[in-house]
């Protein structure tokens, strides 16, 4: 089971897949793309850390994702990612152009083969306004481009607002 949950910042994405994560009753793997690149992000890294079970396993991966998720998937496990807007930014951002690209087809053609259940979290950036600036504007597009790919995927989407989730592929079960 795949899923991705979608939705602004702060509206319970995160908390709603770790609840989905906890309910599993599977081994969980939390599968970090944040970096501490600066005070306010470390304290972002905090809250999640200090939320989070301290039976589950966390593993910290800025970049090769595909790699991470290959290497955590088995039958009776839960891998949760959080989260692939991070993800995304970190690789635009990267020194190397075209390391964007091999990460994110990596990303689409391992994810189908992957035993046992992954839940995926990102935000939702394209309901505002365009942004000023072209770096912007392609994290916006990219973005939006890797959750429509993701979603296809997946089994099961959901958006979050204000803490509800409203599920647009797959329902609730």
């Amino acid at each position: 089971m795949h899923e991705l949950i979608l939705g602004g910042a702060r509206s319970g994405k995160s908390a709603l897949a770790e609840q989905r994560a906890l309910a599993s009753g599977e081994d969980v793997v939390y599968i970090a793309t944040a970096q501490a690149l600066d005070a306010e992000m470390a304290l972002r890294i905090d809250h999640h850390r200090a939320r989070r079970p301290a039976h589950w396993r966390c593993v910290e991966e800025p970049l090769a994702l595909a790699g991470a998720l290959r290497a955590e998937a088995g039958e009776r496990r839960c891998l949760l990612v959080d989260c692939l807007t991070l993800w995304l930014g970190n690789l635009l951002g990267h020194e190397d152009a075209a390391r964007f690209e091999r990460e994110r087809e990596a990303l689409l053609e391992i994810l189908p083969a992957l035993p046992g259940r992954v839940l995926m979290v990102g935000n939702e950036v394209g309901q505002g306004v365009v942004p000023m600036g072209e770096l912007s504007r392609r994290f916006v597009d990219e973005a939006g481009r890797l959750h429509q790919a993701l979603a296809k995927r997946c089994d099961r989407v959901c958006l979050v607002v204000a803490g509800l989730p409203l599920w647009l592929k797959g329902g609730e079960r």
